[in-house]
């Protein structure tokens, strides 16, 4: 048999083996269906019977003997166990069918209690449930985009200070008697205020000193100009430049001051670059260590480009985006985001009574800007569907291991606590946009642009992602202060 032969005969014995069944969709809201399935009756006592016959042969009933009971006894003593058999096979074949002949994209389980569900004796089997699906929405031109592309080329000067920071990383601090100089380490402690307001609390965390300093949630431009020439017990207010990408509106790009102490002065003896050392990353000599920060360096800005990308797509299609998505589904990504901000605050030690005030605000905004993440996530989706991208197991395993790099654990325990914590899929839905990402890239033209000045210093190698080489892209390394 040809595989054309083949291909139609198992054709032919799907079609054969498939339901009688109608199933009537209709629209109940955004993304939302509803949907009522119809089996026929004789669907259904074609079934029972097969069933009841099987059962024949082997029931026992009293006073007859095997096989020889009449078929009357054998359906009144079995029929409820017959009955919940077929239900279970029937739906679960009914839904398979549905969803391959509807291609219904659900994203997230249906409302359909099957303990709630009864096969009748007589009469059509009907069952009805709505479900989420994807929306629908006309696919915006991708290819051939016209977009900004920040280029940088770091002079021998930037290397040397990154080299620096991830040598820095390996010494062993100590005190400092005397000021504050460049590359020390200072610990300070402090409350972060916009206004009279306290959004955040620094409590004892140890900061570098460079020219400027990245935050978690915006950069201090002229944090060495601070604290430069100070001492341990002296205050220094430090401006802080908010994100324009803040969950929380009111604070997006305002300049927020740190009132913050001097808790201690340390000084980093850097480690020599011998043989020794330098084995670690399996190099040879210092040449090759200034190439791997180079080599870094670069693939961090090449994680600036995708993301700069991905951004400025994105505000080309936000016109196209009009569709809405359902509320149910908002509101629980808002609240799991929500709950996650709160649990941030306590630990920050913001006051009860001011987290309760924040609350109000933050939710409209989380709100907002779960929404915009969502649809960005079906829009690169579709991206990848349309152009056929996959993810590969070899593609998590490689994801993880730089995640595992960056954070200085093993594969297995990084991996283990993915999967403990159900983020494998996550990770995959992330590999899957970065492919949508980087194929929008590489269909697009491009104008150079300089790199942002703000953006020039955030990149910041960690040793052990160096010490891995084969670390990949990754975000941006940067101090954390309490999420504002």
């Amino acid at each position: 048999m040809t595989e054309t032969e083949t291909a139609s005969a198992t054709a032919t014995a799907e079609k054969k083996n498939s339901i009688r069944q109608t199933v009537d969709v209709r629209d109940a809201g955004p993304c939302k269906k509803h949907i009522t399935v119809t089996v026929e009756a004789v669907e259904i006592k074609e079934r029972f019977e097969t069933k009841l016959q099987e059962l024949a042969g082997d029931a026992q009933v009293n006073g007859f003997r095997p096989g020889r009971a009449p078929r009357r006894l054998i359906e009144n003593r079995y029929r409820k166990e017959i009955s919940e058999q077929l239900k279970n096979e029937l739906l679960f074949q009914s839904l398979e069918q549905m969803s391959e002949e509807k291609k219904l994209n659900p994203i997230s389980p249906p409302n359909l209690d099957p303990n709630r569900i009864e096969i009748p004796t007589e009469g059509n089997f009907i069952y009805e449930f709505e479900v989420e699906v994807r929306p629908e929405f006309n696919m915006p031109e991708y290819k051939g985009l016209k977009l900004k592309k920040p280029v940088h080329h770091y002079s021998a000067e930037e290397i040397a200070r990154e080299e620096r920071r991830i040598l820095a990383t390996y010494g062993e601090p100590k005190p400092k008697e005397g000021a504050v100089a460049l590359e020390d380490m200072v610990v300070l402690s402090g409350p972060v205020k916009f206004g009279e307001q306290q959004i955040g609390m620094i409590k004892s965390h140890q900061f570098r000193v460079d020219g400027q300093l990245a935050f978690k949630d915006g950069v201090a431009p002229k944090f060495s100009e601070h604290v430069v020439g100070k001492k341990a017990g002296d205050s220094v207010e430090v401006d802080i430049v908010l994100q324009q990408s803040l969950s929380v509106q009111e604070l997006r790009g305002q300049t927020v001051k740190g009132f913050l102490t001097i808790d201690e002065v340390l000084e980093v003896p850097m480690p020599e670059l011998d043989k020794e050392f330098l084995g670690m990353f399996g190099l040879e000599n210092p040449d090759e260590f200034r190439e791997l920060v180079e080599a870094l360096l670069k693939r961090r800005l090449e994680h600036a480009q995708r993301q700069s990308a991905r951004g400025q797509f994105m505000s080309f299609i936000n016109q196209e985006m009009n569709w809405e998505l359902p509320r149910d589904l908002l509101m629980k990504q808002a609240r799991t985001a929500m709950a996650r901000r709160v649990m941030e605050m306590r630990a920050d030690g913001i006051p009860e009574d001011e987290i309760v005030k924040r609350q109000r605000l933050l939710s409209q905004d989380i709100l907002k800007s779960t929404e915009q993440a969502l649809k960005e996530h079906f829009v690169l989706q579709r991206v990848a569907e349309a152009e056929k991208l996959e993810v590969e197991e070899a593609d998590i395993e490689e994801e993880i291991r730089r995640i595992a790099a960056r954070e200085g654990e093993s594969y297995r325990k990084v991996r283990a606590r993915m999967e403990k914590e159900d983020l494998i899929d996550a990770l995959a839905a992330e590999i899957l946009e970065r492919k949508a990402v980087d194929l929008i890239m590489d269909n697009a033209e491009f104008e150079e642009v300089p790199l942002d000045e703000s953006d020039k210093r955030a990149p910041q190698v960690h040793a052990s992602e160096a010490q891995a080489v084969a670390g990949a892209d990754a975000d941006p390394a940067s101090e954390e202060i309490p999420s504002t």
